[in-house]
């Protein structure tokens, strides 16, 4: 094996795939260097993280988990994107951060994250990291990022590790994640934030309400106000639209209802835990990002 080539156990997977420059033969089927879709400005996180400016997004291909209804289906299963070098990967920073945002967002990165770490040593922002994750990391691989990233941004989809099977592959799901969450909380403590309202530092979880699950979004946030309370925020998203392969699954091909929604959001509002919560007027296709080659091109050609 040359110097690109590595036995992978990032996930909690553990499938001890063969990743080289070329590919790989695991779950994910990615190779060793980072493939990236989208490199932009984004307004659509939560308002201390995308704030007036941006969030300097960076959107990377492929999972660890393989959700069946995923928004950006084409770049998380399809691995649509163009694969880059740990210097590009520094540069898109560097450019990010000249546009004026807030932060740098990696979203999906943990199949890249030897990459990663040797990008920030070529280039370090002076503007805070998230780390934007579907909440199945392994804490041993997470503790390579301390002192690299300043915000978590995991999902916590799951309560019910069968549906977590059914609809995301992901074996022992629910378990997996609070662990995953009780790593980022130790690392980063409780949120902080700056004289704007914007966060420097801590933890955002995330609960996507599925629809005829609220049940499991209620279990969630109950075992989430057990476990950290105040050490966390969380954000309660109603965006859901059946994209990807959802038309598969009859039981979830629909938009959740109004009725749905409200139920969970009065359990929230029964916790102690504070953080956001979207609007129904979400669950637009216009909130997808644009994952088109020729855009990610030219960002490219500028740095």
């Amino acid at each position: 094996m040359n110097n690109d080539s590595f036995v992978c156990s990032l996930c909690p997977r553990n499938c001890g795939a063969l990743r080289d420059e070329r590919g790989g033969d695991g779950f994910c089927g990615l190779g060793s260097q980072p493939r990236i879709s989208r490199a932009a400005p984004h307004m659509w996180e939560e308002p201390c993280i995308s704030g007036s400016r941006g969030s300097g997004t960076i959107f990377f291909s492929g999972c660890t988990l393989s959700c069946v209804y995923c928004q950006n289906y084409c770049i998380s299963a399809g691995r649509q994107g163009i694969t880059v070098s740990e210097y590009q990967l520094a540069g898109c920073y560097k450019k990010l951060e000249e546009m004026g945002v807030h932060n740098i967002n990696l979203v999906t990165p943990t199949p890249y994250i030897d990459s990663i770490i040797r990008s920030f040593d070529i280039y370090r922002p002076s503007v805070p990291i998230v780390y934007n994750t579907g909440g199945y990391e392994k804490p041993e691989t997470l503790r390579r990022l301390e002192g690299i990233v300043d915000i978590y941004l995991p999902d916590v989809k799951y309560s019910d590790d069968s549906a977590a099977v059914r609809y995301s592959s992901a074996p022992d799901y629910f378990g997996t994640a609070m662990k995953a969450v009780e790593e980022m909380v130790r690392q980063t403590g409780s949120p902080v934030f700056d004289d704007d309202g914007m966060m420097k530092k801590g933890t955002i979880v995330r609960n996507l309400i599925l629809p005829g699950m609220t049940g499991n979004s209620i279990r969630i946030l109950r075992a989430l106000d057990e476990s950290f309370g105040d050490k966390i925020l969380v954000s309660l998203m109603c965006q859901y639209i059946p994209e990807g392969r959802a038309s598969e699954y009859p039981e979830i091909n629909r938009r959740i209802t109004k009725r749905e929604y409200e139920k969970v959001l009065s359990v929230l509002e029964e916790t102690s835990l504070e953080g956001f919560v979207q609007e129904m007027s979400s669950a637009k296709k216009e909130y997808i990002p644009d994952f088109s080659p020729d855009a990610l091109r030219q960002f490219l050609s500028s740095i």
